[in-house]
């Protein structure tokens, strides 16, 4: 099996178990463990993360307590290992992934709130990347991550002459500004265009899709993450 002793973490962010994103991270799960693969999922609602970056996310005392820099003072924290004991936790399950899901619904062209948080406060500089030491380059080369979300508007209204323009573009921040930054291999997008609208029937054959990928993920190649994937020529 070609999943056999990878390991997968899910970082989902949905407030619902029985939501249609429920049903993407628990079939994700499903099939990933068919493959032999170690999962760990992060349910961050589940967890009641704290998504605000705050002096609390350092420990230890601050390099200067006059006027606090919240990526100074994390970066320094990093370095001394003095990050609060959540922050570690969650690094430590990206260090061991060899594949990253987020699973999430659409809010304002980006991830909800608390997904976000995550994604300020867990992947900081010293950990996910340095000056020098992105892009290509960030410390988390070598992993791959993908996005796996749904919508509220049709794949129609996604797509280039749509009222809310391609999809793509909502993605350049998230894929790129992000996961990219720190170095992930970027895999394609799952885009669950309007599940709330589906028909039952629908619903199902957006699972059942993305589950038939799963199957064949570790064979699949990053996207070209530069700006013409995303904006054309």
């Amino acid at each position: 099996m070609a999943g056999l002793g990878k390991k997968v973490l899910i970082v989902y962010a949905h407030q619902e178990p029985k939501s249609f994103n429920g049903s993407l991270k628990d079939v994700a799960v499903a099939e990933l463990g068919r493959q032999g693969c170690s999962i760990t999922v992060s349910d961050l609602y589940a967890m009641d993360f704290e998504p605000r970056a705050t002096r609390n996310d350092i420990t230890g005392t601050l390099s200067n307590p006059e006027t606090f820099s919240y990526g100074v003072e994390v970066y320094e924290a990093y370095k001394k290992a003095a990050l609060s004991s959540d922050i570690v936790q969650e690094q430590k399950k990206v260090q061991e992934a060899d594949l990253v899901i987020f699973q999430f619904p659409l809010y304002w062209f980006s991830v909800p709130a608390i997904l976000k948080g995550w994604m300020d406060r867990v992947l900081c500089q010293g950990f996910a990347f340095d000056l020098p030491g992105f892009y290509d380059d960030g410390f988390l080369k070598g992993k791959s991550a993908i996005l796996s979300l749904t919508t509220g508007g049709t794949a129609e209204m996604y797509s280039k002459t749509g009222v809310s323009g391609d999809f793509r573009y909502f993605l350049w921040p998230l894929q790129h500004g992000a996961l990219h930054f720190c170095g992930f291999k970027v895999l394609a997008p799952q885009i669950s265009f309007a599940p709330e609208f589906a028909s039952e029937e629908e619903r199902r054959g957006m699972v059942a899709s993305w589950a038939e990928r799963l199957k064949t993920i570790w064979k699949e190649e990053p996207i070209d993450c530069r700006p013409p994937w995303y904006f054309g020529q």
